[in-house]
């Protein structure tokens, strides 16, 4: 695929976030697609998780927008800067209750994409100021 068509899928998948169509997501991204960006501390690195992650993050925050503020693509690749805003209305299993508190981050997300749909998703989130905007103890780690 071209730079131009992997740009248009990954907006695509943003669309499909923004609007809550998590029965989309298929369309964007493999069936064994690994995130590799552990947004809470314990989710799964393994091929397919990242459906039921997103589908949780969607569960735990509404509204959620992510708002792609630049796309850039190289051969399999688009690298996505972001600012992420919503509310932490839902639960989700690894998250404090929800506290009804609204937050706005800055992301950096790496998607690789193979036959037109994201294979892989590494990425850098401002969680520090997730956690403080929440309200969140910042999480143990042994």
């Amino acid at each position: 695929m071209d730079t131009e068509t992997n740009k248009q899928t990954m907006k695509g998948f943003f669309e499909a976030v923004n609007e809550r169509r998590a029965d989309d997501l298929p369309l964007f991204m493999a069936p064994d697609v690994i995130d590799h960006n552990q947004i809470i501390h314990g989710e799964p690195d393994e091929p397919g998780a990242a459906f039921d992650g997103l589908r949780q993050q969607l569960d735990a925050f509404d509204p959620l927008t992510v708002r792609v503020e630049e796309l850039l693509a190289e051969d399999d690749r688009v690298v996505a800067r972001v600012a992420q805003l919503g509310r932490h209305t839902g639960r989700h299993p690894r998250m404090p209750e929800p506290t009804g508190r609204e937050f706005e981050v800055e992301a950096i997300w790496l998607f690789t994409l193979a036959e037109g749909k994201i294979s892989q998703i590494r990425g850098v989130s401002d969680r520090l100021g997730l956690f403080i905007q929440l309200g969140w103890d910042w999480p143990e780690v042994g």
